[in-house]
């Protein structure tokens, strides 16, 4: 008996992401990892004690569905004290694995097959496949190159009445913009004309530098009222491999991003987020991370100075991206692999986050690394 069930992919277009495949061709070839976006140094010791002592005390199984009561109270006073935002930690907070199942939930919450979602590139690129799954269509609109600013003038012009959601990312990855009081604005305006949900992913929140404040959604009631903001305990307390993230929203939305989340993950790792919710009590971490980064950020740029590199600028996250114009001619993609296996430094080609590959002749590092590492890095770079 033949079976005649043929698999036609839900996203053909997909395949394995670029993080990944720069990981693995930094491990196969030894080379320093300036790749994929994650801390080479430890977690606060006394976080890891939180959570060792929960997991000793035996809180080791299903936490409620929306989080620890405990820790969504803590995200509610740290929204108050940073944003001036009162937050119902009920019926507004849901704690998540990870930030990438947040961005999920959200947008499967609220697109329906034929609405449009605007994305602004580059993008991360957990935005499209989501939108893609639910039936949507993103529509893409750039942002200018070099300083990768949003061109509001194109935004509106793409906002239609199909327009269901538009994405935004401040700080933002891979270009380290971040949104000012100019856009703001632009965004309230447009808010206000349009009937639209934002996604706003704000997982770097607490790293923006040159003495700029975060502009997040929930500082704005009117754009409160219409967002889903994202965060990220991974990137605030170094601890991306716990993977634990969260979402505010209005209680309307929450109501229907929970529906999704009960049934991806339905819960997210007790211990830890008992862990976390002590540790935001007993200390002020995340309010060091600005100048704890701001430091890497000049330290690699001081370290680059005798490089044929030209820095753009970076307001925020803890990427920095590189001009090579200067050393090559070569696609993105390609000279990143060159520079991985001959030079023994991987990075992130940027046009991988453009629907049409755009190439700037650009590379993204991470900076979020131990002092000798970014020597060590900057010391191969310079030789080129």
């Amino acid at each position: 008996m033949t079976n005649n069930h043929v698999l036609t992919s839900k996203l053909p277009d997909v395949g394995t992401t670029i993080f990944t495949v720069m990981s693995k061709l930094a491990a196969d070839h030894g080379a320093i990892n300036l790749s994929q976006g994650f801390p080479d140094f430890s977690a606060p010791a006394e976080l890891v004690e939180h959570v060792s002592r929960y997991m000793r005390e035996g809180f080791n199984q299903y936490a409620p569905m929306q989080g620890v009561p405990l820790l969504c109270q803590r995200i509610a006073e740290k929204i108050k004290t940073l944003y001036q935002a009162d937050v119902d930690p009920q019926s507004q907070v849901t704690v998540t694995a990870g930030a990438t199942e947040a961005l999920f939930a959200a947008i499967t919450a609220v697109v329906r097959p034929g609405d449009e979602v605007m994305v602004l590139e580059p993008a991360y690129d957990s935005y499209v496949p989501a939108i893609q799954l639910s039936g949507g269509r993103p529509v893409f609109v750039p942002l200018r190159f070099p300083d990768y600013r949003i061109d509001w003038e194109r935004v509106r012009e793409a906002v239609n009445a199909r327009t269901r959601m538009l994405i935004l990312n401040s700080p933002h990855n891979p270009t380290g913009a971040v949104l000012d009081t100019g856009d703001m604005a632009a965004l309230q305006a447009l808010v206000a004309e349009h009937d639209l949900f934002i996604l706003s992913d704000e997982v770097y929140e607490h790293i923006v530098f040159d003495g700029q404040a975060h502009k997040s959604m929930l500082r704005f009631p009117a754009l409160a009222r219409k967002s889903f903001v994202v965060s990220s305990f991974g990137k605030t307390y170094h601890t991306t491999g716990w993977k634990i993230g969260y979402c505010v929203a209005p209680p309307s939305l929450t109501e229907e991003f929970r529906k999704i989340h009960q049934f991806l993950t339905f819960t997210a790792n007790t211990p830890i987020q008992m862990g976390y919710a002590d540790f935001m009590l007993h200390t002020d971490h995340y309010l060091q991370l600005a100048h704890f980064y701001q430091n890497k950020r000049d330290l690699f740029l001081d370290l680059m100075k005798s490089s044929r590199f030209k820095p753009l600028p970076c307001a925020g996250t803890y990427f920095q991206m590189m001009d090579y114009s200067d050393i090559s001619d070569e696609a993105d993609v390609d000279f990143a692999r060159r520079l991985t296996t001959q030079f023994g430094v991987a990075a992130i080609p940027p046009s991988v986050f453009y629907h049409d590959r755009q190439d700037h002749r650009v590379l993204r590092f991470c900076f979020a690394k131990q002092d000798q590492t970014l020597k060590a890095a900057a010391e191969r770079l310079c030789r080129i």
